[in-house]
């Protein structure tokens, strides 16, 4: 069959062109919302979905506050507070709010969680082709020296649509032949901003590279395929530089872990132990029970891009006996979040980021830190139910929450 020219604005006759051209095969509901707000965010705007959403709290968590060093972009920590976090959780799985309640209690009648970022970074992996890997090495040892000259061009840069907000930090190269893969590293403020990387990257690629470069590449590309873009990497695993990569920890007391999670150490470390090693032998780019269960559930109410969802729920998950329990933490390398800018100006993800007291500039590492103890909170239930004799709680926990309704 032929596809037709589609109305393709969101003006009122385009947005009632194509409800009238499907209105036969999908039920009312889906024209029920007011799609005012939705106009802007979104091409062929035709309707719009309604999720439900759980919130769980409050959760205790110490958050830090962190300032970016310049010129170089490291992060410094300023203050550390505790604060109880109510989480919003867009979803229809049965049994993922009152799991991740479990695991936030358990947490805090040990303390609570801490939380920490690690690092920021946004890159874009791009790639240029030489003629030869002379050519190539040449390159690489030339635009490693160039980060200084290329802050200073997009500062002054007369190029229209260049982003103030995107800085560029440092630039990693790998030469692979003919083939030199530039990894250019930016700070992006509150926004996820690949927009912006992207956008400065090609300015530098199509104008700063052609008029100064010591050898010329036969072509480039913008995205040569060694970023983190959407898709997990061993590279942004291991190193971050995909979005904020987080840490979240608590030691959970001996008796929190009997009376609130139902189990014991012993147990949990047995889960740890036989978990790791399937995760080892199945070559899976995370050491972690179900991060992403979380992060899609927070991604969803509070406007993220759930593009990136596989890339922020690479996960990495430790237990280790401590002194009275258990001390647990997890490390998200790549963990991709905004309070700024795409899906979070809609009302009702600003009304969900301000309920975490999350929402518009200043607040993006604060956001981090709350994902990151939110996932680790449904990892240790999850964890918890799994790790009990032949897994009975968790059987049990799908069986009446998670089955037809």
């Amino acid at each position: 069959m032929e596809l037709r020219r589609w109305p393709r604005k969101n003006d009122s006759q385009s947005i009632g062109a194509r409800q009238a051209e499907i209105a036969g095969l999908v039920g009312e509901e889906v024209f029920s919302h007011d799609l005012a707000p939705f106009e802007s965010a979104t091409e062929a705007l035709t309707g719009a979905v309604l999720v439900p959403v759980a919130v769980v709290g409050p959760v205790d968590i110490s958050l830090s506050e962190y300032e970016l060093d310049e010129p170089d972009g490291s992060l410094v920590r300023r203050n550390r507070k505790r604060d109880g976090v109510y989480v919003p959780l867009a979803n229809t799985e049965g049994g993922l709010a009152i799991s991740l309640y479990r695991g936030a209690r358990a947490a805090g009648e040990s303390g609570g969680f801490r939380t920490h970022v690690v690092r920021d970074r946004m890159t874009r992996a791009c790639a240029f082709l030489f003629r030869d890997a002379e050519q190539s090495l040449e390159f690489a040892s030339w635009i490693e020296t160039q980060v200084p000259a290329m802050r200073e061009w997009l500062a002054g840069a007369p190029v229209q649509g260049l982003s103030r907000h995107a800085r560029l930090r440092e630039i990693q190269t790998h030469v692979v032949g003919p083939m030199c893969h530039v990894m250019y590293a930016y700070t992006t403020g509150d926004a996820v901003g690949l927009n912006m990387v992207t956008r400065n990257s090609y300015a530098l690629n199509q104008a700063f590279v052609a008029e100064r470069a010591p050898v010329r590449p036969h072509r480039s590309m913008l995205e040569g395929n060694m970023g983190g873009d959407k898709k997990s990497s061993h590279r942004y695993f291991e190193q971050g530089g995909h979005g904020k990569t987080v840490i979240a920890e608590t030691t959970l007391t001996d008796e929190a872990i009997r009376r609130v999670l139902k189990t014991t150490v012993g147990d949990l470390l047995e889960l740890a132990f036989i978990g790791t090693h399937g995760a080892v032998a199945s070559g899976m780019q995370s050491v972690a029970f179900t991060p992403a269960t979380a992060i899609a559930a927070i991604f969803t109410a509070t406007g993220q891009d759930l593009g990136m969802i596989g890339t922020s729920s690479m996960a990495h998950g430790t237990a280790r006996r401590a002194e009275g329990g258990l001390h647990v933490s997890i490390r998200l390398p790549g963990l991709e979040v905004a309070t700024v800018g795409g899906g979070t100006t809609l009302p009702y993800a600003r009304s969900w980021l301000r309920l975490m007291g999350c929402a518009g500039a200043g607040n993006v590492y604060r956001f981090a830190q709350i994902v990151a103890a939110a996932t680790l909170a449904l990892e240790i239930s999850a964890s918890a139910a799994m790790a009990t004799a032949g897994s009975e709680n968790f059987f049990r926990a799908h069986h009446e929450l998670g089955g037809l309704r």
